[in-house]
């Protein structure tokens, strides 16, 4: 099954390359990523902070329905540039993952679709490798269909 969000892994390097394009203009798919009430859904998290500027933090937070956290991330902005840019650390608490570095760009292709092009540097890639072992491209892949269905609804 071929997934519309496309995840690359060069054999040996340190790095993840995500590609989607979205049914979706890039001003809304900017959104998406940077107000709370949006990420929250899409991603299905709790937002505990959502600082969009440089040096700004942020922080998500996922409870099992008996109300225990079963994942929490965090992380600051190096670059906020509205809509087209952002730099970010990531950090998940509680693993043996060391901080990685994001980089997201968000590219108008028409009025009404946009790409989104990731790049996720690891520590090492015995890390990076690490996260491909689990449901890495299965979960980014739900995640940005629900995050295209939720917006073009509204």
């Amino acid at each position: 099954m071929e997934y519309k969000t496309q995840v690359r892994a060069g054999e040996g390097q340190q790095d993840i390359l995500i590609t989607r394009v979205f049914e979706l203009p890039v001003e809304l798919l900017f959104k998406a990523h940077t107000e709370a009430d949006i990420v929250a859904q899409w991603m299905n998290t709790k937002v505990l902070q959502l600082e969009n500027k440089r040096h700004g933090s942020w922080q998500y937070e996922t409870s099992d329905p008996q109300g225990n956290v079963v994942f929490r991330a965090n992380g600051v902005f190096h670059e906020f540039e509205p809509p087209a840019k952002i730099t970010r650390t990531f950090e998940m608490e509680n693993t043996p993952f060391p901080v990685q570095l994001e980089f997201l760009t968000f590219t108008a292709l028409t009025d009404e679709t946009s790409q989104l092009d990731m790049q996720i540097i690891f520590k090492s890639a015995a890390f990076r490798d690490q996260m491909l072992k689990m449901p890495f491209a299965y979960g980014l892949n739900m995640a940005h269909n629900k995050l295209e269905a939720l917006l073009r609804k509204n």
